[in-house]
C-alpha cells in the first residue's frame, strides 16, 4: 500500500470514528482533500481510492491539475484560498466551489463570469468567527445581509458557511467558535435552504468540529504529506 493510500485510509477511519463518537450518521460529514502544491498524480491516486472533492488555493497550480485530470469523471474542485478580484475568471470558469467568499465585489464578478454552460457556482461564505483583524471573512453580524446579496446574483448558489477558527490550544475557545458557527449556519438554512454545508475543522481539531456540527472537514497534510 502506498503512503497516500495508507494515509487516506487512516483519515477516513478517523472521520468515521469521530462521527460515531459524536452520534452522527456515517457519511454525514464529507472530506475535502486539500491537494494544494501536490502533483496531479497524487490527486489521481486519491481519486482511485474513492475521493472526489479536492481543495486548491494556488490558481496556476490548480489550473494545471484541472487540465491534466480532465479525463476523470466526477471530480469536484474547490477553491479554498483568498481570491483577488483580478483572478475571479479562473475560478468562475474552472471550479465547482468557492469556499472563501467574503466580498460583494468578488461575488458580482463571479456571477458575471460564470459560463452559462456550467452549473451555478457553489459558494461558501467565510466567517471571521474569531474576529481577528488580520483574518479574511465577514463578521457574524453581517451574514444575513451579505447572504441575501449573494443569493440574489445569478449563476451563484449559497451552499453554506466556512471558517478558520482561532489558532489556539484552548478547547473551550474553539468549541465556542464552532458552536457559534453552527448557530449561524442553522439560522442561514432557515432563509436559504440550499445552504447544506458547514465547512470547519482540519487535522488538529477534526473531532471537535464534527462534535459541534461540521458537515465538511478539510484535510491536506495527513493525506498527502508535508508540503514539498
Amino acid at each position: 500500500m502506498s503512503i497516500v493510500a495508507s494515509n487516506y485510509s487512516q483519515v477516513c477511519d478517523r472521520l468515521r470514528r469521530a462521527c460515531e463518537s459524536s452520534g452522527r450518521e456515517a457519511g454525514s460529514v464529507s472530506l475535502l482533500a486539500v491537494s494544494k502544491t501536490k502533483p496531479a498524480e497524487m490527486v489521481e491516486e486519491c481519486y482511485h481510492l474513492g475521493q472526489r472533492a479536492f481543495g486548491e488555493n494556488y490558481l496556476q497550480d490548480a489550473s494545471d491539475k484541472i487540465s491534466a485530470l480532465s479525463h476523470l469523471r466526477g471530480l469536484e474542485w474547490h477553491f479554498i484560498g483568498p481570491l483577488q478580484s483580478n483572478k475571479t475568471r479562473q475560478v468562475a470558469e474552472h471550479f465547482d466551489w468557492l469556499e472563501t467568499l467574503d466580498r460583494e465585489k468578488i461575488a458580482r464578478r463571479l456571477s458575471e463570469q460564470r459560463p452559462q454552460s456550467l452549473p451555478d457556482l457553489c459558494v461558501l461564505i467565510q466567517i471571521n468567527i474569531s474576529r481577528e483583524p488580520q483574518k479574511s471573512g465577514i463578521l457574524p453580524e453581517a451574514l444575513t445581509e451579505f447572504a441575501q446579496t449573494v443569493a440574489s446574483l445569478p449563476r451563484l448558489k449559497v451552499r453554506g458557511l466556512m471558517c478558520i477558527p482561532e489558532d489556539t490550544d484552548d478547547e473551550a475557545r474553539l468549541r465556542a467558535q464552532f458552536n457559534e458557527m453552527h448557530a449561524l449556519w442553522t439560522s442561514l438554512r432557515g432563509i436559504h435552504p440550499d445552504a447544506d454545508t458547514l465547512s470547519m475543522g482540519m487535522s488538529g481539531d477534526l473531532e471537535l468540529a464534527i462534535e459541534c456540527g461540521a458537515t465538511q472537514v478539510r484535510i491536506g497534510t495527513d493525506i498527502f504529506g508535508a508540503r514539498g
